[in-house]
């Protein structure tokens, strides 16, 4: 409990660092693990492949040494003094014994130069011994009364002999014997003639030492027959008593392969062998130690527990810089969430990947875009309102302008103007018609200039001699674009009213339309009184406390309702000198914009 508590404890940085250390040495210590049984048994079956080799390798050498022995021998009998011999040995001719034996000792100091493995070389034949001359030949000890003979007439056939003290020649040396029977020129006719050829033991086993290479791999080495008898000397098989002799052998008969673990010597040792082709089922073994054959998978070990090591400490400085890279899209996120409290709703989260902390990111955007969409809402709700507001101004200015014109109407009638009163009815008649618009904000520019013509018709009538007016309409401007409704008649009567408030006649009003640059420009100018600029623009920003500049408070907060920044007043005045007022629009085709 105490270390679950501890756990929940710590960061979640330091969790995840935990979880990952854990991880990578989980991972790195299977891996070593696995990398080390791996290792240890290709180094074992190496092993065990090299000392087979080396078995295989040294007796392929021993039997081709051998081999070229007895082919020597056979081509010993070849030779010329050698025919001559067997000719004289087929008639008993013993009178040219030594002349035979002088002629024979070329070719025996030939062959012994060639094959310096050749220790001595004995012909034995019915009229006699032929031997180098150079060794000391023990004439008491016949070949035919020795074991060899008695062999020889059982085999028939070329064979060799395991380790043996040589009987015929006084060094008395241990050899291991070669004996070939000769065949004459008569056929069917035993000649008795053989030839026996001693091999020195102890360059034999030089030869078997320098192949092995026994000094670098520990390896020693077995030279035996099927029977268990010593064809080379062995100490270590000398050292073996009878009872483990008949174990090893029968352990060597029963397996077929080219190695096997035997216990040797209180120790484990690996046997390799290979079977000679010249000898009589010779047998060559090679001896190692387990322990020592496998050293190099202690050194494997040793090195492996050594890269765990050195990876464990790597990963507790990789893992720090692992989690801080993990970590980042969270730590990102956690600094959007920041700005968002300062109200920033414009930030978005961005990333190329699609894991769980993306997915959140990404909610965390739907989320910021619906308290965006909520937020517009509610805009739009108060635009709505607004819009209810100003209709509501609008509606308001309606009922003065029908009274005062009314009030006209009915005095022109008292003094029987009737053409003029019909032409101020039809004239308010299509003003009100065009004003509705079937209850649209937007209204094409002809209808709009129409509009605020009906409206000048209309004051004419009420002052005869007040003001006049010209309309110029650019040649660029296109009478079917769209603008927001009564944006023109506003103005010209605020030029009539509070324009030539204080004038009786005189009065004259500039309306210019014209297209700059995707814009649209109207523009009201009037020779009226002026008026004071700053106290308009601080009413349009204020609540007015009276009806001065209500028509261009009124225009400014739907130009700014309907167009926002695309759309701006500007005011031109000097007091006492008149008054211009700009609307700068942007263009809009067609006739049946929506608001």
């Amino acid at each position: 409990m105490r270390i679950k508590a501890w756990f929940y404890g710590l960061s979640f940085r330091n969790r995840v660092w935990l979880t990952i250390v854990l991880l990578i040495t989980l991972a790195v210590s299977a891996n070593g693990t696995i990398s080390y049984f791996i290792a240890a048994k290709v180094v074992q079956n190496n092993a065990f492949r090299l000392s087979e080799d080396t078995i295989n390798k040294t007796a392929q050498v021993v039997d081709q040494r051998l081999r070229n022995i007895t082919v020597s021998m056979m081509s010993l009998t070849m030779s010329d003094p050698f025919k001559e011999m067997m000719d004289d040995v087929a008639s008993a001719n013993t009178s040219r014994y030594y002349q035979h034996l002088t002629l024979l000792q070329k070719v025996f100091s030939q062959f012994s130069f060639y094959d310096s493995y050749i220790q001595s070389i004995l012909i034995a034949t019915p009229i006699g011994d032929f031997y180098p001359t150079n060794s000391m030949r023990l004439t008491n000890q016949s070949f035919y009364d020795s074991e060899l003979y008695k062999q020889a007439k059982i085999e028939k056939r070329p064979f060799w002999v395991p380790r043996h003290e040589d009987p015929f020649f006084s060094n008395r040396e241990q050899v291991i014997s070669l004996v070939l029977s000769t065949i004459g020129e008569i056929p069917n006719q035993d000649y008795n003639v053989y030839i026996i050829v001693n091999v020195k033991e102890n360059d034999l086993l030089r030869l078997i030492a320098d192949n092995q290479n026994t000094t670098e791999t520990g390896l020693s080495y077995m030279f035996i027959n099927e029977e268990g008898q010593e064809v080379v000397r062995s100490p270590l098989y000398a050292a073996t008593d009878a009872k483990w002799r008949s174990s090893f052998l029968e352990r060597l008969y029963k397996d077929k392969a080219g190695y096997f673990f035997f216990p040797l010597n209180g120790s484990e040792s690996l046997i390799n062998y290979a079977r000679l082709e010249v000898g009589e089922n010779w047998i060559l073994l090679g001896v190692q130690s387990k322990e020592r054959l496998l050293a190099q998978v202690n050194g494997i070990k040793r090195s492996t527990l050594y890269a765990l090591f050195g990876c464990l400490l790597l990963s507790l400085f990789v893992s720090n810089g692992l989690t801080r890279l993990l970590l980042k899209p969270l730590y990102k996120l956690q600094e959007l969430m920041k700005r968002v409290e300062r109200n920033d709703l414009n930030v978005r989260f961005a990333s190329p990947y699609r894991d769980e902390v993306a997915q959140v990111g990404f909610r965390f955007n739907r989320m910021l875009d619906e308290i965006k969409r909520l937020i517009q809402d509610v805009t739009d709700g108060e635009r709505e309102k607004r819009k209810a507001e100003i209709k509501a101004l609008t509606a308001q200015m309606d009922p003065h302008f029908l009274y005062n014109t009314l009030n006209t109407i009915y005095c022109k009638s008292e003094l029987g103007k009737n053409d003029d009163v019909n032409d101020m009815i039809l004239s308010l008649s299509h003003m009100f018609q065009l004003g509705l618009s079937n209850g649209r904000d937007w209204v094409t520019l002809e209808d709009e200039i129409t509009h605020m013509q009906m409206y000048l018709a209309i004051q004419h009538k009420c002052y005869d001699t007040l003001f006049d007016y010209r309309l110029d309409i650019g040649s660029g401007v296109n009478l079917s674009s769209s603008v927001l409704k009564i944006l023109l008649q506003p103005l010209v009567e605020n030029a009539i009213v509070h324009g030539f408030e204080n004038m009786e006649n005189g009065g004259h009003i500039d309306i210019a339309i014209r297209a700059e640059a995707a814009q649209l420009i109207l523009s009201v100018k009037d020779n009226g009184c002026g008026m004071d600029i700053e106290e308009v623009y601080r009413n349009m920003r204020h609540t007015a406390t009276s009806n001065k500049g209500y028509a261009l408070r009124n225009i400014a907060h739907r130009l700014q309702l309907y167009y926002g920044e695309q759309a701006r007043m500007d005011l031109y005045s000097e007091p006492g000198c008149g008054a211009e007022v700009v609307l700068r629009l942007p263009v809009t085709e067609g006739g049946d914009a929506n608001d």
